[in-house]
């Protein structure tokens, strides 16, 4: 049947009112919670001046609450019909629109209570959005419609302002709204799922039929061309607005990001649809719209460069039959390749190359004691005298010049039509990194000098212009994005150890010119030590945060092991279920924080574990009177063990209460459990198990780091390190590829807790599992990578970087080859 038939449309009409009386009737249970957590407030003890203003915000909601959970019924019914609006008027009172700062503040608001409810409700809402597209026959759900957790969110904004409440009370109940408004939005979402499987419409929920793909999403042999195709043009892929379907309204970050809040939807939109996409047997792995968007740029630089110039098509075919395979190594160690370097023109190269040398500010290599590479043997020469230091600002104009000039000398050493072509693309390449103001030209300058080293690589590795992993593009990239932050918002230049390292690396492959790929790669891998070492030992604004991030991951790495050796061990011993869940969820986590404290051996750590052997045996059934006995001398010493081992994990007193009562209460069943009791042989032999744990704990050197095993970190957050435990709805699969793809070094605008600033990312653990920001200031920020990627996703953090500091340079060099096609012969 189509989505027009009268059947269908009445069963959609229906089930909107459904959700509709689930959420009226739900709002009554939100209002008494709200009483109930106002009454709280008050007998919460606080200084003078919370106590007066919680008393004053309790005394408004018990004079206004009543009128708002009457408004939000009447707006529910009335945006079940007509959906709702940007303003909404409620029972004829004046329009709910603020100034302009007061709005946009609304508008945050209710995004993070979008969030916040979709946390929870996400697979509900899924299902329900498949079955009510199915039955009303569209392609998507209205931007307004009340299904929308967004929409719902701003009218309950609309009409809490509406109804004389302001910030300051939301703010007061905060944790109440969104969890009250959470379970609201779930219930409402099931009991609506629910009516609709009665009705046999979609009992099991299949999306790939749903699956829209888009053109990036084809064969390869289909890509469509990356400048022509609107969906991956920068001017509108990056103007979408932001947030997915229930994202958050984009609002400015200040003008260092302005040009960056549409790019985060257009990578969300474009991101989600790569992954549903690529989840046919023929897409492969997925990735993400990044990576997704830099390889149709490169396809266009192939098809351009095999339509313009004669024998271009057989020299490249290598790197398009297979752009992701490096070329054989031949047995001296250089790289094999289609193409090889005449006479003339090696000679006009090397020629440019001391020229560009030469022009150059005094190089690091005539000091004494300059740094070399370890990766290659000896180190780079020096380059003779230091020469006349010229004002870099002139220095970025001589190159710039000579740039062109160089071109036209190397064009008329060179012997075919490939090599002119090479030639012309890579002068554009460098053409542009030199023009791009986010470098600092001290480091231009730098960048200037790895022209001819980078055209002998891509005359000889054709696969240059064929993938975004060659070495001599990442190496570019890497040191592009440690340098291209957002200064004037972070008021800092680049720092003197990574400009330093630059010029090392820089230095390092002209002393080579004859290795070609080999060279570069070695200094990338010896470019993301530096970086390693610079943020954990140089850099003040991340030593403290990096450290801190480190002893998180090992935390919670033993943690992780511990519980699963606890699993093992406790597999087939009858304890009760309780006492098995506080093992796993709470004294696993005791192990860790006290053996990475006082150690493995240490006779706290022993303690601990004689503790857990103590709570298993107090845990299985007591029949006789004797045992019994045993196990009420036993408790109080063993319970003040427990909470000492709780406390030092962090765990509140509050915490530490609610797990001594389930434990009581499971000891307490034990007492008349039927089940057999643990032999005492038995016992012996756990507690020998529990003493030696750590050599049956897996090498935590292969990096196996569970994200789904994971504890809460919020316990870990302290002065130095925050850590995100909220926010962001569950990523696609291509989001989780592009928080995969981000690399350390890079700059990213990042809001979180009412801030936005530039963070630069720091540190990445164990199979990318945590990521650590820092900001200028020097607070940390550690994500798990599940909400990193949805921070992504919600362009709640936005890169620096729309795309690679390569592929914008080939978008570049391919709109100018665009508008004069003949450059690349003449």
């Amino acid at each position: 049947m189509s989505g027009t038939d009268p059947r269908r449309q009445a069963q959609a009409a229906q089930a909107r009112r459904v959700f509709t009386e689930a959420l009226v009737r739900g709002i009554a249970a939100t209002g008494a919670a709200l009483h109930e957590a106002a009454a709280q407030l008050l007998l919460q003890p606080a200084e003078y001046a919370l106590s007066v203003a919680r008393r004053d915000g309790v005394a408004l909601w018990q004079r206004r609450g009543v009128v708002w959970l009457s408004m939000l019924r009447d707006a529910v019914r009335t945006a079940a019909t007509q959906g709702v609006p940007e303003h909404v008027t409620v029972s004829g009172s004046a329009s709910l629109s603020l100034v302009d700062d007061d709005t946009i503040e609304r508008q945050i608001t209710a995004s993070r209570l979008a969030l916040a409810m979709m946390d929870k409700a996400t697979w509900e809402f899924t299902d329900l959005r498949t079955r009510m597209l199915l039955l009303e026959g569209h392609e998507e759900l209205a931007p307004n419609d009340l299904v929308r957790a967004q929409a719902l969110a701003r009218l309950v904004l609309d009409c809490w302002y509406a109804s004389g409440l302001t910030p300051t009370e939301w703010q007061l109940f905060l944790l109440t709204l969104n969890e009250e408004m959470s379970h609201l939005l779930l219930e409402a979402y099931h009991e609506t799922n629910h009516w609709l499987m009665q009705q046999g419409v979609l009992p099991e929920v299949d999306l790939r039929p749903y699956i829209r793909r888009t053109a990036d999403s084809r064969q390869a042999s289909a890509v469509p061309d990356a400048s022509q195709d609107p969906a991956f043009a920068p001017t509108t892929l990056y103007a979408r607005g932001l947030g997915g379907a229930d994202g958050p309204p984009g609002h400015g970050h200040g003008a260092a990001s302005a040009g960056h809040q549409g790019q985060a939807a257009g990578f969300a939109r474009t991101g989600q649809g790569q992954a549903l996409g690529a989840s046919a047997p023929a897409q492969g792995v997925v990735k993400s719209a990044v990576r997704t968007s830099a390889e149709q740029v490169m396809a266009q630089l192939q098809r351009v460069l095999n339509r313009q110039v004669p024998g271009m098509s057989a020299a490249m075919a290598p790197a398009m039959n297979a752009p992701t395979q490096p070329m054989p190594a031949d047995p001296r160690g250089d790289r094999a390749g289609p193409a090889t370097l005449t006479g003339r023109l090696h000679a006009a190269i090397n020629h440019a190359q001391e020229m560009l040398r030469h022009r150059a500010q005094p190089s690091l290599a005539s000091a004494p004691g300059a740094p070399t590479s370890g990766g290659l043997a000896g180190g780079a020469p020096s380059t003779g005298s230091p020469v006349r230091e010229i004002p870099v600002p002139q220095q970025i104009e001589e190159l710039k010049a000579r740039n062109l000039a160089v071109k036209q000398v190397l064009k008329q050493a060179a012997d075919t039509p490939a090599e002119r072509a090479t030639i012309e693309v890579v002068a554009l390449l460098f053409q542009s990194i030199l023009t791009e103001e986010r470098i600092p030209a001290s480091v231009r300058v730098w960048f200037a000098r790895l022209q001819m080293p980078v055209l002998r690589v891509a005359i000889g590795e054709p696969d240059f212009f064929a993938t975004t992993d060659h070495p001599a593009r990442r190496l570019i990239d890497r040191m592009g994005a440690c340098v291209m932050g957002f200064n004037t918002s972070s008021g800092g230049d680049v720092s003197e150890a990574v400009e330093r390292e630059i010029k090392r690396v820089v230095q390092v492959v002209e002393a080579y010119p004859d290795t070609g790929r080999r060279v570069f790669q070695t200094v990338l891998t010896e470019f993301e030590k530096f970086l390693a070492h610079y943020f954990e030992q140089e850099n003040s604004a991340s030593i403290k945060g990096v450290s801190l991030a480190q002893q998180v991951e090992q935390r919670e790495t033993l943690a992780i092991q511990y519980t699963i050796e606890l699993r093992k061990m406790l597999n087939e011993v009858p304890v009760q279920d309780g006492v098995r869940d506080f093992l796993f969820q709470t004294w696993a986590d005791v192990l860790a924080v006290t053996a990475v404290r006082a150690g493995a051996q240490a006779e706290v750590t022993k303690q601990m574990k004689r503790a857990a052997a103590d709570l298993i045996w107090s845990a299985t059934a007591k029949v006789s009177r004797e045992e019994r006995a045993e196990v009420i001398r036993r408790l109080p010493p063993l319970l003040k063990v427990l909470r000492e081992g709780m406390g030092h994990a962090g765990l509140s007193a509050q915490r530490q209460d609610e797990q001594i009562r389930a434990l009581n209460n499971s000891l307490a069943a034990a007492f008349t459990a039927k089940s057999a009791s643990i032999p005492p042989e038995r016992l012996e032999e756990l507690m020998s198990q529990l003493e030696t744990l750590e050599a049956m704990l897996p090498d935590t050197a292969d990096g196996e780091l569970d994200e789904t095993l994971m504890r809460d970190l919020s316990s870990h957050e302290s002065e130095d390190l925050e850590v995100v435990a909220e926010g962001g709805a569950p990523p696609s699969a291509a989001m989780v590829a592009w928080a995969q793809e981000l690399q350390v070094g890079s700059w990213y605008m990042l809001d979180y807790r009412g801030r936005n600033e530039p963070v630069q990312l720091a540190w990445r653990g164990l199979r990318h599992q945590l990521t650590l920001f820092v900001s200028p200031k020097g607070r940390g920020v550690l994500f798990q990578q599940s909400r990193l990627a949805a921070f992504l996703q919600a362009g709640l953090l936005l890169p620096a970087q729309d795309e690679a500091l390569t592929v914008k340079a080939t978008r570049n060099a391919l709109a100018k080859i665009d508008a004069d096609p003949d450059r690349l012969l003449n």
